[in-house]
């Protein structure tokens, strides 16, 4: 057997037991974050995080047991009814994969005109890096969706909401 492409410099002489060790994460070892974003505690907007890659959008870096990223990150959001995430953008695109349950994923422009979508198990939505976007869970019902970036240390979300902008990165000091 022969591997087509070098490893990265960081792995020539890694195990394979380390490399497992580093890059495999299990769902039962996640813990919730719910104050992974600055909006997570402001009703309407709590959700919360479960890191398998990388940082995401919340702009925690190093938190222990996460698989370190290169080009991405992703992360599933539990999302209870009722809730969602506050527009925003991010310098890179972000996708949100409906994994179990429905929600309403949404673009916006300037001007305050959106446009919205109920997108179900198995369905997605890639929002384009600069495009102000979200989702609400219009149901009764927990939805989980897969959260995947662009970059593998994104910056701290960008919220149109000015208020919750300056505010953003509030969770970053717990």
């Amino acid at each position: 057997m022969a591997a087509r492409h070098a490893r990265p410099a960081h792995l020539e002489n890694a195990t394979l037991e380390e490399i497992a060790d580093k890059y495999i994460a299990k769902f039962e070892t996640r813990v919730p974050d719910w104050d992974a974003f600055s909006d997570a505690n402001i009703e309407g907007y709590r959700r919360a995080q479960h890191r398998f890659i990388g940082a995401g959008a919340s702009g925690k870096h190093d938190a222990a047991g996460i698989i370190p990223a290169e080009n991405f990150t992703l992360s599933i959001m539990l999302v209870p009814p009722g809730q969602g995430n506050a527009p925003h953008t991010h310098e890179v695109e972000e996708v949100f994969f409906i994994l179990k349950g429905r929600c309403v994923v949404f673009i916006d422009d300037e001007d305050g005109r959106r446009v919205s979508r109920e997108l179900g198990p198995w369905e997605c939505i890639s929002c384009p890096a600069g495009v102000i976007h979200g989702y609400v869970n219009e149901t009764d019902e927990d939805c989980y969706l897969q959260v995947v970036l662009g970059r593998g240390r994104p910056d701290v979300a960008g919220f149109a909401d000015q208020k919750l902008f300056e505010n953003r990165e509030r969770h970053l000091k717990d």
